[in-house]
């Protein structure tokens, strides 16, 4: 007697049961979902209208890439196993980089165009992905994800304090009007015909002035107190409470903040309760090769990890998956920053968040994931939930950016301690040299003031330097030899992102 019993990923729970662990899905992931878009809209200065949009628009987007890769999309897209699409953290610090050098509505369209061009690159190169895991040992990964957390922690910091450390000091300008009256009698003395104006200079630097909400002591102890209460959550409690712990520790700052009088809610009351994403909101895209190609290197390190989640949910689910469905689940990559590029937000990649709460909770469906797909895209047409997001203080996510960032770190270096250092003492320089490459932006912002313009998104980017150099110092020193079973092993460990 034979039975065609359905597969535990393709079993269809009932619709109640099904909605409340898909919201489940959403939970663990929002917090980390919606913290993209408002590193990188406020970074390029936009609006806070405009901020809330991206924050509409990648909730939309999550949805739809959720969609495609749990329920496929022929046989070429989908992995069809449980898995929440989000955006990547690991494309933070390029984009960045791409905001610095040019702000406002111009520096998101030529963002977009980058991301939709790594992402039509991304779906061409999916199938070789699984060839070139042997470029990527543990050394490589873990040295990768490592400096990805440190460049993020300057943003962490950066929303503790109020801001990027620019704004702790601004010019102050009677002081300076003062100086330049000590100084008029020098520029208006007659020069004499062919002679060379005197050298005048101020009589001291130039004056400052701290600004008193940068640093705030009251801010500091609201962002300590999340940070507090986060490590509180995941230290005494477990599965669903434990792995929303970042969510609801940003629920108890707001709450903090708006009985402060810090938080405002004007602009929630004047958001719309139903809108439409629309794709090109900031006007077409502008396309930059350089740019694109940054980004695409972004996106294969996104896929390597990508590769090690859908092979730890392959073994969590007891669903085997071949070379035909690995790179299926690639393509959705590829296929996901190409959408997230079309509507107004950025590159996707499988949350590993919710790879680990497939295996907390011991619910294998995809469907499950189907259904938070929905919900997010929901989500994303209710500018409502967009402007409340974004007008959570910075102070307030800083506690949690700390924690979200760090952990990050965290995995990179725990990646690392499985290498062999004292057996192969040349992995020690691959991984010194290539964190070194990797915090020269970050210690000297300008380093590439005398290059060419067009190589600043490149060089301004520590991940890119350190995957660049971690990839050739590996293929220098250990040759292209790699160990693939290892290469796997490090990108299944990679589970922050």
């Amino acid at each position: 007697m034979t039975t065609n019993a359905v597969h535990p990923v393709d079993e269809r729970l009932p619709l109640g049961r099904l909605a409340a662990l898909g919201l489940q899905h959403v939970l663990v992931m929002y917090a980390g979902a919606v913290a993209v878009p408002l590193i990188v809209g406020r970074a390029l200065k936009l609006s806070p209208e405009q901020v809330a949009m991206l924050i509409s628009a990648d909730l939309f987007a999550c949805g739809i890439v959720t969609l495609i890769q749990s329920l496929g999309f022929t046989k070429y897209f989908g992995i069809r196993l449980p898995v929440m699409m989000g955006v990547t953290f690991a494309a933070v610090g390029p984009m960045v980089a791409m905001a610095n050098a040019q702000s406002g509505v111009e520096g998101a369209r030529a963002i977009f165009g980058a991301i939709i061009g790594a992402g039509v690159l991304s779906v061409l190169i999916a199938p070789l992905m699984s060839r070139m895991m042997r470029f990527f040992p543990p050394v490589v990964t873990g040295t990768i994800i490592a400096i990805i957390g440190i460049s993020l922690m300057r943003v962490g910091v950066g929303w503790a304090m109020g801001g990027p450390p620019t704004l702790a000091q601004s010019v102050d300008v009677p002081k300076l009007v003062e100086m330049t009256k000590l100084i008029e009698p020098a520029l208006n003395a007659p020069v004499a015909p062919g002679a060379a104006p005197p050298a005048v200079k101020l009589p001291g630097p130039i004056p400052m002035v701290d600004n008193p909400n940068y640093g705030a002591l009251d801010n500091l102890a609201v962002a300590g107190l999340v940070l507090v209460f986060i490590l509180l959550l995941v230290k005494y409690t477990r599965g669903f409470v434990a792995n929303v712990s970042v969510l609801l520790g940003i629920v108890l700052g707001c709450v903090v903040a708006a009985a402060l009088g810090k938080m405002h809610f004007d602009k929630v009351g004047k958001a719309a309760w139903f809108d439409v994403v629309t794709p090109f909101a900031f006007g077409m895209p502008t396309f930059d090769l350089v740019m694109i190609l940054t980004m695409t290197l972004v996106m294969i390190v996104v896929m390597i990890e990508s590769t090690g989640m859908f092979l730890a949910l392959s073994e969590i689910t007891g669903k085997k998956i071949g070379q035909a469905e690995l790179a299926a689940g690639l393509r959705v990559d590829g296929l996901g920053t190409v959408i997230g590029g079309v509507f107004n937000t950025f590159p996707y990649t499988s949350f590993s968040q919710n790879v680990g709460l497939v295996g907390v909770t011991g619910v294998k469906s995809r469907w499950v994931c189907v259904a938070g797909g929905v919900i997010m895209i929901v989500l994303g047409t209710l500018p409502k939930m967009a402007a409340l997001v974004e007008s959570i203080p910075t102070f307030v996510l800083g506690g949690a950016g700390l924690v979200m960032f760090g952990m990050v770190a965290a995995t990179g270096i725990r990646i690392l301690s499985t290498v062999d250092f004292k057996g192969n003492r040349h992995n020690l320089y691959i991984v010194a040299l290539s964190i070194g490459f990797g915090l020269i932006p970050l210690v000297a912002p300008r380093w590439t003031q005398h290059m060419a313009h067009g190589l600043h998104p490149l060089l301004e980017s520590g991940i890119l330097l350190t995957a660049i150099s971690a990839v050739a110092l590996n293929l220098f020193f250990n040759g292209a030899k790699g160990d693939t079973v290892g290469a796997i092993e490090a990108a299944k460990t990679a589970e922050a992102h």
